[in-house]
């Protein structure tokens, strides 16, 4: 599914290089239009949608097996809204290069941990999912609302954000990555090292001791991971909601409540999501295009509205 992703990500677009065209230039003919809008636009596009859709179903993924909460999400808790708060701050200051940025938006993603770290420990709401989202949306909208009064203060600056601020991955070049890959080849290092740790604690934390293993450490590597993850997703892509909540919500139907298979799966099927989301905003509005945070949004709202209305919160 994720190669049938990827190629129609290649064929299909908003322009005016139709699939047969695009098709050409992938068995070595095409014009240099088409050739241009495929090597240059596309395919960079593709690329960059795979990697943003890797970091954010792992995090998500993360997220609400250390919450134990099916409902955390980055762009739920706060944490996709404080690394964009971040690089809003970072954009408005003059900040231009990629490694900055990634930097800047990693840094807010580590606050937002921390303040859904911090929720988790209040009496009555860590074990509230909903409770928990509903207090990380108003941490969102707060720091939404920053980032707002931060376009009110340069105009040059205010349309850069406004772009950004919606989430896409069109125009990007693949030079961006190059900030991005060693965070999550970092992230994914800590969550090989993590896997096995954390799949006791979901026996409980006082399991997980008697097995050897340190609940404080693996939530400090959970931690970090999600904060680089996030961070260069936000970097790479805006801040984009609800992916996280979709892919582990797909992966634990497949594989079941064990979070290492979740891991194993989430990894295929973020990019799977992410591109076909981004084909779709492509085409809906062809030939312009529909911001990718929008059609993440209207995919991501109604799963979870049916988890919250199922009346069953399964225990991560």
């Amino acid at each position: 599914m994720l190669l049938l992703v990827a190629i129609g990500s290649l064929l299909y677009g908003a322009g005016p290089v139709s699939p047969a065209e695009a098709l050409a230039v992938l068995a070595g003919g095409g014009t240099d239009e088409a050739r241009f809008v495929l090597m240059e636009l596309r395919l960079p596009r593709t690329i960059i949608g795979m990697v943003t859709g890797l970091a954010l179903g792992l995090a998500g993924a993360l997220l609400q097996s250390m919450t134990r909460n099916p409902l955390a999400e980055p762009g739920l808790l706060g944490v996709s809204a404080g690394s964009g708060f971040a690089v809003a701050l970072a954009i408005l200051l003059g900040a231009t290069t990629a490694t900055l940025t990634t930097l800047v938006a990693q840094l807010g993603a580590l606050a937002g941990c921390a303040l859904v770290i911090a929720a988790t420990r209040v009496q009555g709401l860590g074990n509230d999912p909903v409770r928990l989202v509903l207090a990380g949306a108003t941490l969102s909208g707060l720091l939404m609302a920053l980032t707002s009064m931060l376009m009110l203060v340069d105009q040059r600056a205010a349309d850069e954000i406004r772009f950004w601020i919606t989430g896409s991955i069109a125009g990007k070049p693949l030079d961006m990555l190059g900030a991005t890959l060693p965070s999550i080849i970092l992230a994914l290092v800590m969550i090989v090292m993590v896997a096995r740790p954390l799949a006791a604690m979901a026996l409980g934390e006082k399991a997980a001791v008697g097995l050897g293993h340190h609940p404080g450490r693996i939530r400090l590597l959970i931690t970090l991971s999600v904060a680089l993850l996030v961070g260069s997703a936000t970097a790479l892509a805006g801040p984009l909601i609800f992916v996280g909540l979709v892919v582990p919500f797909i992966a634990r139907a497949l594989a079941g409540p064990d979070i290492r298979r979740t891991l194993w799966l989430c990894a295929p099927i973020g990019p799977i999501i992410l591109l076909a989301a981004d084909i779709v905003s492509r085409l809906i509005a062809a030939p312009a295009e529909m911001p990718l945070g929008v059609v993440t949004a209207l995919v991501g709202a109604p799963i979870l509205l049916a988890i919250v209305r199922a009346g069953r919160m399964p225990s991560l």
